[in-house]
């Protein structure tokens, strides 16, 4: 059963893992590979993105004179023993999850990226990490001013965590964390979510973030498979580990309608004994999970053009106690 979250990394260490752990692990390709690099999306996508935010352990960020930052890498086909022509494979990784700007200091993400004060105190947001022209590498050396720290945990919930519950019959539930940063975001715009909080079944959908911790990427080309799922929709949607808490927007209206935290394999061990990734019919696979906009939407503050103005509130968070083992795993390179 692959009902799995989705793959986390860290790229404090390089140690040999066994690839079959991988093969456990959620992310896969449906139909055709929709990524795209953010100079290839288009602009209205582009714009999205520079919202969008990567999560860093605190010892993968160097400070760099005067004022900048360095991002702690390694190549991604190297990492992985991945198989000749792997899409990507000679790009950087290490980011081990992604967010997005909801508020003026409000980041949005799965909450099994942060769980706790401990994690909240190591992790380090960083925006722009991308490649930003064709024929030129990935952007890793950054200002100091696009790194931001997380000051504390506003809401956090992941079902099958000790006090959280499922609707009868469900395996799974939602996954999702709101963090206040430790000041507020310059130069990027808080992202506008569906309100609604419904979203149907065949709804055109696209998502933003960092797949196996690469540089930013958009893919297109999806479609809500089932919303009948209370707290979450399926989707098939081409992400891997390290898009858990991407934001999954409505191509329509741009919208946020949740956020990507679990599916099916990311990568199988190929018979030349080089490391490929998954890939599915269109329709086929177990999909990939994605917790509705819906069960945190009051808690983010409405957006300029919104008819009027929330302000967040800190509530009790829930499921910060050790996590109880779920049907899924989380990976790091530590």
């Amino acid at each position: 059963m692959k009902n799995l979250m989705k793959l986390t990394l860290s790229a404090v260490a390089v140690l040999a893992l066994p690839l079959l752990s991988f093969a456990e692990d959620g992310r896969s390709i449906y139909g055709a590979d929709n990524r795209l690099d953010y100079f290839e999306a288009p602009a209205a996508m582009q714009t999205l993105s520079d919202s969008v935010v990567s999560f860093w352990k605190s010892a993968s960020v160097e400070a760099a004179n005067p004022g900048g930052i360095t991002l702690k890498t390694m190549k991604f086909g190297d990492r992985l023993g991945l198989c000749p022509g792997e899409k990507f494979r000679e790009q950087p990784i290490g980011a081990f999850c992604s967010g997005s700007l909801v508020g003026a200091d409000l980041v949005m993400t799965a909450g099994h990226c942060v769980k706790n004060d401990a994690d909240c105190a190591d992790v380090r947001l960083v925006f722009g990490y991308r490649v930003r022209k064709s024929g030129e590498q990935a952007v890793t050396s950054l200002p100091a001013s696009e790194m931001y720290k997380c000051s504390k945990i506003v809401k956090r919930f992941l079902a099958g965590e000790p006090g959280s519950t499922n609707p009868t019959g469900q395996n799974l539930g939602p996954d999702y964390a709101l963090i206040k940063l430790d000041r507020k975001v310059a130069g990027h715009k808080p992202l506008p979510i569906n309100r609604s909080g419904t979203i149907a079944k065949g709804a055109k959908i696209f998502v933003i973030g960092h797949p196996v911790g690469l540089p930013l990427k958009v893919a297109a080309g999806a479609t809500v498979r089932d919303s009948s799922k209370k707290g979450y929709f399926v989707a098939d949607l081409d992400t891997f580990g390290g898009n858990s808490g991407s934001p999954v927007f409505n191509a329509s209206t741009k919208k946020i309608e949740g956020i990507l935290v679990r599916g099916d394999t990311d990568f199988i061990k190929s018979p030349a004994g080089c490391t490929t990734m998954a890939t599915y019919e269109q329709t086929g696979g177990r999909g990939e999970d994605v917790t509705k906009i819906g069960e945190l939407a009051g808690s983010i503050p409405k957006v300029t053009g919104e008819k009027s103005t929330t302000e967040y509130q800190s509530v009790d968070t829930r499921g910060l106690a050790p996590a109880a083992p779920l049907p899924a795993k989380q990976i790091s390179f530590q």
